[in-house]
């Protein structure tokens, strides 16, 4: 199989190595994707790895390696206020169909939204798909979508979720 040389082949390969061995260094993990044809730079590894969510942690014999976020035991990034206000400035609309809700954003604006879903840890949402200006999320049981229509649209009218008081507007 080959594998094209794009930033998201590269980051996938760096977790697998990341999954696959100890290393311990950014020097390391740049040597070891200078051998499988992806010439980096230290920046772009840092870089990569911060986008990653990789942590150093101590392995069995307490020296230092780059592990995942997950491997560690630690969550998805659940960071609901970059998510409300994402959600308060792209989402125009919202609506569902059986497990799916559809958030419509303005004009090139659905990627990123869709990155900053998939990012938040939401449980009821399994992931997304993006358009141009379109975001398909798949929930996690059909009648999970109603509710995450009504939670789109709160954190979009400036609503914090489940609190008609609170407002992201109030914060900034």
């Amino acid at each position: 199989m080959t594998t094209p040389r794009t930033q998201a082949a590269r980051r996938m390969r760096m977790a697998e190595l990341l999954a696959e061995r100890s290393i311990r260094s950014q020097g390391e993990l740049r040597q070891a994707l200078a051998e499988e044809g992806f010439p980096v730079t230290q920046a772009t590894v840092s870089r990569d790895l911060v986008d990653l969510g990789a942590t150093k942690s101590l392995d069995a014999d307490g020296r230092p390696q780059y592990v995942l976020r997950t491997e560690v035991g630690i969550e998805p990034i659940a960071d609901s206020t970059r998510l409300a206000r994402a959600m308060h400035e792209l989402a125009v609309s919202a609506a569902h169909s059986g497990p799916i809700v559809v958030v419509r954003t303005p004009p090139g604006a659905a990627q990123y939204l869709a990155s900053v879903i998939d990012r938040s840890g939401w449980d009821a949402v399994l992931g997304t798909v993006a358009g141009d200006d379109t975001v398909l999320m798949v929930t996690a049981e059909p009648d999970v979508a109603p509710i995450v229509v009504d939670e789109v649209l709160a954190m979009a009218e400036g609503r914090a979720v489940g609190s008609s008081t609170d407002s992201i507007e109030e914060e900034q």
